[in-house]
């Protein structure tokens, strides 16, 4: 089915189908969903600073996460997973990871944007373009399989690190999409360190946003257990 696809490493991508007889549709579908997303940046221009300075997690899904049924604490090495749907094709999931290791090993893996794509899967590449002050530039490339075809990716990332709150915020400023941001958020108290990635997306015009949310959950935990164990191959190293 020609459309368009997250990479939900940190990229979106879009369809290559492997059939010859697909080619010219696919053509068609990938002008219009390259307009739609046109469409959309110049939106999220628009928004960009109230974006930025308003990525943080949602209250609501945090709560859903906080608690297990019966009022119990999620256990360590636990994925927790929730997901909200909002008007216009949007979804905002949600997962996260408590761990037992040191939030300031989790917060070097998370920043070190040029190995990123070494350990997050389907991520290709990880660039950083420019940095000013708390605030970078990325470039990434993904690429991945769905129901048979290939799918691939390049999206530009606006990301502001909040050192003292061991927060990354990201929005798109170019890329396939005419909505993809999100945070990760590193936490901690006596029950461990806690790694939540929330990530709201909206797709272009026609993408099927309902047939592909287990595959995004998939692909969100299987970030945080990426972000982990790389987390912990470092700490053991040290």
């Amino acid at each position: 089915m020609p459309g368009r696809w997250p990479d939900v490493g940190l990229a979106t991508a879009s369809l290559k189908p492997s059939s010859g007889l697909l080619q010219n549709h696919d053509a068609a579908q990938h002008r219009f969903c390259l307009i739609g997303a046109r469409f959309g940046l110049r939106i999220s221009r628009q928004r960009q600073q109230s974006l930025t300075q308003l990525s943080a997690p949602s209250a609501g899904l945090l709560q859903d996460l906080q608690v297990q049924p019966g009022g119990t604490v999620c256990a360590l090495d636990t994925i927790q997973q929730a997901m909200e749907r909002l008007p216009g094709g949007c979804r905002r999931l949600a997962v996260q990871l408590r761990l037992d290791i040191d939030p300031e090993w989790v917060w070097t893996v998370l920043t070190d944007y040029a190995q990123l794509s070494s350990f997050i899967p389907n991520l290709q590449t990880s660039r950083l373009l420019w940095r000013r002050a708390n605030v970078v530039g990325l470039e990434q490339e993904g690429a991945q399989s769905f129901m048979g075809l290939r799918f691939k990716a390049r999206v530009q990332l606006e990301l502001t690190e909040h050192l003292q709150e061991r927060r990354l915020s990201f929005v798109m400023t170019k890329g396939d999409f005419r909505r993809f941001e999100g945070v990760w958020q590193i936490g901690q108290n006596a029950a461990g360190t806690t790694l939540l990635y929330e990530l709201t997306v909206q797709g272009c015009v026609g993408m099927p946003i309902g047939l592909i949310e287990q595959r995004l959950r998939e692909d969100l935990a299987a970030n945080l257990r990426a972000v982990q164990q790389e987390a912990q191959r470092r700490a053991a190293l040290s």
